[in-house]
């Protein structure tokens, strides 16, 4: 393959997707500035119950994507699946979900520019805006895309189960605990959490998280 073609393949594939899922992002933040849902009596709500086992609890639960950590466990993953697989495609696609997710999150809130619910919030407002939530996107695109990668290497139901338990437990974890402490809408986790799907599913994320021959054995061979 020339260099022209790499090029091209690159564009068509991690590129264009992140362009349009950019814009989709943009279009979605400006349609629900435009429509407004009523989300801020739900914000209320929950701010109206709020009690300290469940201020201790959404702390742990905010924390699970806080930068630092997201982007420690992504090298560490990374690592891992490297010396693991004795290749690179399983890492490669891990750090290329995290890092679109947050370039489309980056290139869009500020545009957007939504206001926090008009509550207490319980964490310190970091100066991006409110749509879409980047903590969940962030949650969804590790945690799931760690999975993604698992679930290739293992057979059975139950293995499968046992991956995709805590990996879709998180980004839920940290969708509540973002409402409950008043640092987002529901709209907001809701379109993180489709942004950062589609960023774990493009390709060249398919093509590096299918199982290869040159890889290591099925877990439990």
């Amino acid at each position: 393959m020339s260099r022209t073609d790499k090029l091209r393949y690159y564009a068509l594939t991690l590129l264009s997707p992140m362009v349009l899922m950019a814009a989709a992002t943009y279009g979605a933040g400006w349609a629900v500035l435009a429509w407004p849902s009523g989300e801020a009596a739900l914000s209320r709500e929950l701010a109206a119950g709020r009690d300290p086992v469940w201020n201790a609890a959404t702390d742990l639960g905010s924390s699970l994507s806080d930068t630092p950590y997201i982007v420690a466990l992504t090298a560490l993953a990374a690592i891992g699946f490297r010396l693991w697989l004795r290749r690179w495609r399983e890492s490669v696609f891990l750090v290329a979900a995290v890092w679109s997710q947050s370039l489309i999150f980056l290139a869009t809130t500020e545009a957007v520019g939504r206001h926090r619910p008009p509550v207490q919030h319980l964490d310190p407002a970091p100066p991006t805006s409110s749509f879409p939530s980047g903590h969940v996107s962030a949650a969804v695109a590790f945690y799931c895309g760690v999975a993604l990668v698992l679930t290739t290497r293992v057979r059975g139901a139950a293995a499968r189960a046992a991956i995709w338990t805590p990996a879709v437990l998180a980004p839920l974890a940290v969708g509540f605990s973002r409402l409950y402490r008043g640092m987002h809408f529901l709209t907001d986790v809701v379109w993180g959490c489709s942004s950062a799907q589609a960023a774990s599913r493009w390709p060249p994320g398919r093509s590096c998280a299918a199982p290869q021959p040159a890889a290591r054995p099925l877990l439990g061979q």
